[in-house]
Parts: structure tokens; C-alpha cells; sequence
């Protein structure tokens, strides 16, 4: 299959080259990357999960028999497929037997429901949904049913399980013998991950073949990741971070082992460590703390680990300052975007530069520019905006050419969004956000999607959601209410949100009713003086 999928922007032929003639881009799609990896590692453990062990060849043959299934059930190269599913052998078998396949994963995190949903299959006219049986409780196959009878697009519904109307994985399996699967081009979208922007919805973030399998060597090579190393998957598999930062494809590619954690919490997680002697792992802040907080009523040997990444979020200096006296092994810092710019703090750092800062960047052809408000480069030390280009950062997001427009400049350089620091010997500390986004324990929330559900609320008559400072989740959210007659209750509005399919970690952690919301000059919501006032009462309780 070649020729760039409609409404994807390429990378300018300039900047190709380049990335090509240094070697970054090998011209080798994921699939043939998984048969590389089969050949050289064979027997070698690679999946750990469910109770069971996947060795290499075992997962290559695995992937293509599913591969062979997905064609004959109506696949096709070029189709969307959204893939929801649990830290399970499953999920890393489907990834690679769609992109076999030709189709594009478009990855939907475990914890997204109806609104989450309904935009993903909209935005990439999904043909098809992946999804469990249960997890906590929750009815995915309901879910996928809801969504194919909204949407005429998504005709393939299959489950990990049994559901009445979904085709079971265990039956998708086809014999890959006659199956001629489509020649791929490694320019091409290999798979969708989700943006973590200010607007309502998340943007499809187009990862291709080259780039991504160029940021999973880097990384690799960054953080020393080699055969001997064993992968804890704490996060869910479909965050970048988790996936390739290096994460479960750095470690395979690497010929090392991923431990698949149904659950991120410390007793069950350290128990993985010392039962499979893990080396490494990558958490957000909020994991790690929590984890730290139960070592001392756990009794486990993490005398394996050599190093914890820890990303998705800020990390509080006193939090990471912690990391080698109570876990006993190196921290490496992570900074970096679905969209592509990866930082990371080396193994060969001193303890302060660790701690302290979120690290380099990646590539040696990354470019950064550090710009103040009217777009000037800022004096060295200085904070200011933080924009990125390079060999793996995408050039636009799927289909959105309006928001294209301001995301990227001209001359193609992505803005984060994101205010940052350049230290001396370059690394780069990051201050805060420009866009205004909640991080609620590394799940990223939009305050103008809940605030658009809550005005549709009778009782609501204005409203603005803030992140307010959290300890352990680094932040939760609060919603300020202008009431329209009767106030209404936390409890109302989040039985409201959650019936519209709003996804938990989104649901506010706190009500404030108000007579009226502050303004600015220009009649903006004046968010400052709404985290002024939450400040202000938490000093008072």
C-alpha cells in the first residue's frame, strides 16, 4: 500500500531526505520491524500477561493469524480501526496484526466512554472497534453496540471475550498460508495516537511508520534498554509513554520482556517486580508517589530495578529527590507529547540534573525555540514558549486544518504550548503550561469540553473549570457554577456528566457555586483570580 493517507500532512521532501540520508528513517514498517525481532530473539520471552508467556516467534505468528482474519472479516489497508483495550497480550498482538493488515489503530485509552468515543469513530470514519469484554465493571460490548448504531461507518465490531454482536477475538484467527497481506509504505500512518490539547475533544496525532520506529531506537539507545531488560507496563499501553518512550516496542525491539500490570497499584505491581525481576519502568508522578507512600507496609525485593521513568506530568523536585534513598534504583525523567518531542533525562546525569530538569531532547535534529509572548527568542535562562521540529514531531494534526493553522507555524514547527527553561548545560526545565489544561494524575482534561456538558444543565447558567494544586494527583479539577434558580448539587451535575458518557477522571472533584464569575479587561473568564480564591480557602480550612 503506498501514498499518504488523505488528510495527513507529510513532512516537507527537504526535510525527508535529510532524515533519511542520516539513517533515522530506514524505510521499514512495524509489522516487518516484529518479524526482525522474531528472527533474532526466536524463543525469547516477550509478552508477559494473563498468566500467560508469549515468546517472540510465538507473537509474529500470532500477529499474522490474525492479520489473516481481520482481511477475511472485511479489513482493508487504509481502514480505521479504534483499539480499546486493557494492558493484555491481546492488545500488542492486534496493534501489529492491523498494521499488517494495512489498517490504522486509532488508540482509545480504557477509561474513555460514549463522548470519547463518539468523537474518535467520527474524526476517523472508524470501519471497525476493539474492545474487552469488562474491566471495572464497565460493558464495553454495550459501548461498541451504542457506537455502531449512531454511526453507519462502523461495520466490525470484535471483542476480547464473548458478547452477543461482537466477533470474538479466538474466532478471528485465520490460517495466514494464502493470505497475501498488503505491501506497506513506511511513509504512511502506521497508527493514531490522541493529543492532550485545550481543545474539547482530542486531535488524531498520525504516527508513521519511520518516525516512530526511528523515536523507538532513540529512545532505546537513551535509556541503555538491552535484552537483559525486563518492562513493567504500569500505564495503559495506548499512552505514548508507555508504548514507545521506550517503552513496550523500545523493549521488544530491544529483545528484552514486557510484564503487562492489570493494575497500577504498588502491591500489586512491586510483586511483578521481584516475581519477574523487572528493570525498568515508567510512571506519572501520581503512581510514584503512591507507590513510595506503600513501600513501607510492602516487604518485596526491588533489587532488579535499575532505573523508573517518570512522565506525563511535572514532577515536584522534593517527589523525584526520593526516588534512589526509598526505591533503590536510578530516576529518569521523561518530557514529551503524543505529537512527538521526547526530552529525557540520561542515565549519566548527575543526581541534581535528574531531579531537577526534564532533560534533552531525543534527536540531535530535534530544533527547539524557546519564544517570548510577541515571539522573539528569550534571553538564555529565561522561560518562555516552547516550540518543536524534528525527525519524529508530526507536521499537522489528521484532518484538522483549521487548528493546524495555529498548532504550527509556517515553517513547520509544532507549539506545545507548553513554558520551559534552558538550563546551562541544555536541559530544559519545564515551568508550566500556556495552554490551559488540567492534568489530573497524568490524565490530561479539557475545562472547555466539561464546560460545554454543564451548560447544558438547566440549573447552570455560567461556569468555568480550573485545575486546582493537588498532592497526590498533582491536580484536581474545579467547577465554578453560576446558578440559573436553584443551585444545583456536585452530585446532580456529575450524575449528569456521567449519563452523557463523560469519562470519570473528567467528572470535577469539586463544586463552588458563585454569584458570578470574574472577568479580565477583555471579558475573559478571569482564572487567576477563580485559583486565587480556591487558594485563599484552602488556606482558611
Amino acid at each position: 500500500m503506498s501514498g499518504l493517507l488523505d488528510g495527513v500532512v507529510p513532512w516537507p521532501d527537504s526535510f525527508a531526505l535529510v532524515y533519511r540520508r542520516l539513517g533515522y528513517w530506514r524505510g521499514q514498517d512495524l509489522g516487518s520491524l516484529l518479524r526482525d525481532w522474531a528472527r533474532s530473539y526466536g524463543d525469547r520471552t516477550a509478552l508477559v500477561g494473563l498468566d500467560r508467556r508469549v515468546s517472540y516467534a510465538e507473537l509474529d505468528a500470532w500477529a499474522d493469524r490474525l492479520a489473516a482474519g481481520f482481511i477475511a472479516r472485511g479489513v482493508q489497508p487504509g481502514d480505521r480501526i479504534v483499539l480499546q483495550l486493557p494492558n493484555v497480550p491481546e492488545f500488542v498482538a492486534v496493534f501489529f496484526a492491523l498494521t499488517r493488515a494495512g489498517a490504522h489503530p486509532v488508540f482509545a485509552l480504557p477509561a474513555h466512554r460514549d463522548t470519547e468515543l463518539r468523537h474518535l469513530v467520527t474524526a476517523s470514519e472508524a470501519v471497525g472497534y476493539v474492545v474487552a469484554q469488562s474491566r471495572d465493571g464497565f460493558d464495553y460490548p454495550a459501548l461498541a453496540r451504542r457506537m455502531a448504531g449512531e454511526h453507519d461507518c462502523l461495520r466490525l465490531l470484535f471483542v476480547h471475550g464473548r458478547a452477543d454482536g461482537l466477533v470474538s477475538l479466538r474466532d478471528v484467527a485465520a490460517d495466514p498460508a494464502p493470505v497475501t497481506l498488503p505491501e506497506l509504505d513506511p511513509s504512511n500512518v502506521a497508527f493514531f495516537l490522541l493529543s492532550g490539547g485545550t481543545t474539547a475533544l482530542p486531535k488524531l496525532v498520525p504516527r508513521t511508520h519511520d518516525d516512530y520506529a526511528y523515536q523507538l531506537r532513540a529512545g532505546v539507545s537513551a535509556c541503555g534498554v538491552t535484552a537483559d531488560d525486563v518492562y513493567l507496563a504500569v500505564l495503559p499501553v495506548e499512552f505514548n509513554l508507555s508504548l514507545g518512550c521506550p517503552g513496550v516496542l523500545g523493549t521488544l525491539h530491544a529483545g528484552g520482556t514486557v510484564v503487562l500490570a492489570e493494575d497500577p497499584v504498588a502491591e500489586d505491581c512491586l510483586r511483578l517486580v521481584e516475581q519477574e525481576r523487572v528493570t525498568f519502568t515508567a510512571l506519572v508522578p501520581t503512581i510514584l508517589r503512591l507507590w513510595l507512600d506503600e513501600l513501607p507496609y510492602l516487604d518485596n525485593d526491588l533489587s532488579s530495578l535499575r532505573f523508573v521513568l517518570v512522565g506525563g506530568a511535572p514532577l515536584p523536585p522534593e517527589l523525584a529527590a526520593r526516588v534512589r534513598p526509598e526505591l533503590g534504583c536510578a530516576l529518569t525523567q521523561s518530557f514529551g507529547m503524543a505529537e512527538g518531542m521526547l526530552l529525557y533525562s540520561g542515565l549519566r546525569d548527575d543526581e541534581h540534573t535528574r531531579v531537577t530538569t526534564q532533560g534533552r531532547p531525543l534527536s540531535p535534529t530535534d530544533e527547539v525555540r524557546i519564544l517570548d509572548d510577541l515571539g522573539h527568542p528569550v534571553p538564555p535562562g529565561e522561560p518562555g514558549h516552547l516550540l518543536v521540529r524534528g525527525p519524529y514531531t508530526i507536521r499537522g494534526y489528521f484532518r484538522a486544518p483549521e487548528h493546524n493553522a495555529t498548532a504550527f507555524t509556517p515553517d513547520g514547527f509544532y507549539r506545545t504550548g507548553d513554558i520551559v527553561r534552558r538550563t546551562p548545560d541544555g536541559s530544559l526545565v519545564v515551568e508550566g503550561r500556556a495552554k490551559d489544561v488540567i492534568i489530573r494524575g497524568g490524565d490530561k482534561i479539557s475545562p472547555a469540553e466539561i464546560e460545554a456538558h454543564l451548560l447544558e444543565h438547566a440549573g447552570v447558567r455560567e461556569t468555568a473549570v480550573i485545575g486546582v494544586p493537588d498532592e497526590f494527583l498533582g491536580e484536581r479539577s474545579c467547577a465554578f457554577v453560576v446558578p440559573r434558580g436553584a443551585p444545583p448539587t456536585a452530585v446532580e451535575l456529575k450524575r449528569m456528566l456521567h449519563a452523557k458518557g463523560v469519562a470519570d477522571y473528567k467528572l470535577p472533584d469539586r463544586v463552588e457555586i458563585v454569584e458570578s464569575l470574574p472577568l479580565t479587561p477583555l471579558g475573559k473568564v478571569d482564572r487567576k483570580a477563580l485559583a486565587g480564591y480556591v487558594s485563599r480557602d484552602r488556606e482558611r480550612t
